[in-house]
């Protein structure tokens, strides 16, 4: 009986009912809110579902030793986030986007590119103000690349500067990049006039095949020179382009953009999510890290729309940027060049600006990417 009784008392002890804490509870409902947000707003369900149902599964409580936890050596959960650890995934995912991205906008016009730059102002803002309250050089450049709206670069990044807090680095930005369209509208509003969300911009020019095939070389060529550290986005990103507009190599493009970066967006956000285990991530840094995301991501689309309106100061009058596209300087494909969209048929039911947009936002990306590699190759 007594052996009985003691084999009851040591399954208990297994059991997560037996070490459960608050701060379990309340991860786990966090992850059923991203759940939620997933599913009911669809915001980036793609992102926040596998996202949260990972917060879900770290946060089952354990006891020591079972070795199926993702921060034990040798588990099935640690061998699968390795791939975020070391930065594997962030290079796939962006050679997928670059499969499934179209540059002709930023190809037929590319004085836009200037916008997705200026929109990274916002990194660099985040980083001083990092800096400011107190982190370390290395997180602080981690930190301030959640304003660039890249979940990949911000993995990507924080895996080398600041693995200890990759976790809430990574939630953070891909929640902001599931907000954009309910953070971005006001910040438009607030930064334009009536009479500037009415300008209407010229049809985009034609590009030619060549014109398609000859960019991701050349732009590999220009920005791995400049920033090499970032080759690893940089050069997956141009390459996935190059098999979609060489036209010879369609498997593999559909490949890229279709099953490789399906599997690996499900392993990135089920990762990620596990990762945040109450004892690691409920931390005063996650809090400053949620708010500086936001100040960056704030910056960033302030930063794009203002400086559109500079750019209207030097331009003839048929030539002039509508500022609503300027909110896409960030990297958020396609969901912020989707707002500018939105926003504008607001105030003119003719006026489409999405095409125009996505000029500025496929600039972000490649903003992003060499924003990365800047602070890597200082902070390094």
């Amino acid at each position: 009986m007594d052996q009985i009784i003691n084999n009851l008392q040591q399954f208990w002890e297994y059991t997560g009912f037996a070490n459960t804490t608050f701060q379990h509870i309340l991860m786990i409902c966090i992850g059923i809110g991203f759940i939620a947000m997933g599913i009911i707003k669809e915001w980036e369900p793609l992102l926040l579902i596998p996202i949260g149902f990972g917060m879900i599964i770290g946060n089952i409580p354990l006891y020591p030793g079972l070795s199926v936890g993702i921060y034990e050596e040798g588990s099935v959960l640690n061998i699968l986030h390795h791939g975020v650890q070391n930065g594997w995934y962030p290079p796939l995912i962006f050679m997928g986007i670059g499969a499934m991205t179209d540059f002709s906008s930023l190809i037929s016009n590319p004085k836009l590119l200037l916008i997705g730059a200026a929109a990274q102002f916002g990194i660099f803002a985040a980083y001083g103000a990092s800096l400011f309250l107190g982190f370390e050089p290395q997180a602080a450049g981690a930190i301030g690349i959640i304003g660039g709206a890249d979940g990949p670069t911000a993995i990507f990044l924080s895996s080398r500067l600041a693995p200890d807090l990759l976790g809430a680095i990574a939630v953070s930005a891909y929640s902001y990049m599931a907000l954009v369209p309910l953070i971005q509208p006001p910040i438009m509003k607030l930064f334009t006039t009536k009479q500037e969300r009415l300008i209407k911009m010229k049809p985009a020019r034609a590009v030619s095949k060549t014109e398609k095939i000859i960019f991701p070389i050349v732009g590999l060529l220009l920005t791995a020179f400049i920033v090499p550290s970032g080759l690893p986005l940089l050069g997956l990103l141009f390459f996935g382009n190059l098999l979609k507009e060489s036209g010879v190599t369609r498997r593999l493009a559909e490949t890229a953009r279709g099953p490789l970066i399906d599997v690996v967006t499900i392993l990135i956000g089920l990762t990620v999510g596990v990762s945040t285990q109450a004892d690691k991530f409920l931390q005063v840094e996650s809090v400053l890290i949620f708010g500086l995301g936001a100040m960056s991501f704030i910056v960033a689309t302030a930063a794009g729309v203002l400086f559109v309106k500079v750019m209207n100061l030097f331009l003839k009058p048929g030539n002039k940027i509508n500022p609503l596209i300027g909110n896409s300087g960030v990297s958020a494909v396609p969901d912020s060049a989707r707002v500018s969209e939105i926003v504008g048929l607001q105030y003119d039911r003719t006026n489409h600006l999405l095409m125009h947009a996505m000029g500025p936002n496929v600039a972000g990306v490649i903003g992003s990417a060499v924003a990365a590699g800047i602070l890597l190759g200082f902070l390094s």
